[in-house]
């Protein structure tokens, strides 16, 4: 299984941190984590004042002009709102400057401020996305390119350039719980990327079986039928310690994300509950956070990849990379011996 971490590049308001600060902050955690061995770092992609990850592919080229091995990709590109030939062209430049190391995985967004701001109507979430991942696979899969549909104009027997490192640049879909978007991963024989961020993981797993039985009716292997898990989490000496380190700025964030909408407050009993054996949340040790996403990958049936979201719950730079060298040296080993 791969561990890594994923980013919405907090902008870190309330610590008396310049932006430039914040972002410079973040590439050196990206470099830890390099430098820790864990296997992939994403940044999403977000259009409010709270993060800085509005350019992700930009975010990922500084980290991989300072970083060796460890894979690149977005958390998620929203791909509704971009032009595909664009974001292909953006990646796999990336992917040349990480000599290979670029992944995408998109989405249609849980937050749309980025429909308004570029002029898409919210109306067409659903299609807009569709037919963008349509392109993109043919960018991706063909150096010359003839394609037609309702929201880009045509393309006709045109090449897109620079061709990516490696022979296909890897496109995750990132999905939520509409049901509808696991099958269409699994039709097209994309690996998933499953963000779960409240309630309990094993709700999932009906919704997982849906992708593997659509691949498999699709003709894809089992090989082919990649499932990645991302959840919010982090990682201290001891489980009292996680708690103490996570929990206030875990309560400030969704208690403010919960009334614009819609949601409680955040209560201590409501979080002890996402902490607990079956909750999403991985908060704890080394030891507790292992058995943990070894019990969220049987609920699901087996993961291929676990992605931790750490830094937007007021957690400072320090704690942040404590916890990425424990996840390196201490998680990992004890995820391998399962």
């Amino acid at each position: 299984m791969e561990i890594g971490i994923d980013s919405f590049a907090s902008a870190m308001y309330g610590r008396e941190l310049s932006s430039a600060d914040a972002m410079q902050e973040l590439i050196d955690r990206i470099v830890k984590a390099d430098q820790a061995g864990l296997d992939v770092y994403g940044i999403g992609e977000h259009h409010k004042k709270e993060f800085l990850d509005s350019a992700p592919a930009v975010i990922l080229s500084a980290a991989a002009a300072r970083t060796s091995r460890i894979r690149l990709g977005s958390a998620v590109k929203v791909l509704s709102t971009d032009d595909p030939v664009r974001v292909y062209q953006s990646f796999a430049t990336l992917d040349l400057i990480s000599k290979g190391r670029a992944e995408l995985v998109v989405g249609r967004g849980s937050a749309v401020e980025a429909f308004p701001l570029f002029g898409f109507d919210l109306n067409d979430y659903d299609s807009l996305f569709a037919e963008k991942l349509g392109l993109l696979l043919q960018v991706r899969d063909h150096e010359f390119v003839t394609w037609s549909g309702k929201f880009r104009p045509e393309l006709n027997n045109q090449p897109v350039y620079p061709r990516a490192l490696q022979e296909r640049l890897p496109i995750w879909l990132g999905v939520g719980g509409t049901p509808g978007s696991f099958v269409r991963a699994g039709s097209l024989g994309l690996p998933l990327m499953v963000a779960v961020i409240g309630g309990e993981t094993e709700r999932f797993r009906p919704l997982v079986d849906l992708y593997r039985e659509a691949g498999a009716k699709a003709g894809f292997s089992s090989d082919e039928l990649k499932v990645g898990l991302h959840s919010p989490g982090y990682i201290a000496q001891s489980n009292e310690k996680a708690i103490s380190d996570y929990y206030p700025g875990y309560a400030e964030l969704w208690t403010k994300l919960g009334k614009e909408r819609g949601w409680p407050p955040v209560t201590k009993q409501q979080f002890d509950s996402l902490i607990g054996p079956s909750g999403v949340l991985v908060v704890g040790s080394p030891e507790q956070a292992a058995e943990k996403i070894l019990r969220h990958s049987e609920a699901l049936g087996g993961i291929d990849r676990f992605t931790f979201q750490m830094d937007n719950a007021g957690l400072t730079h320090g704690q942040l990379l404590d916890s990425i060298e424990l996840i390196g040296t201490e998680l990992m080993p004890l995820i391998e011996k399962g």
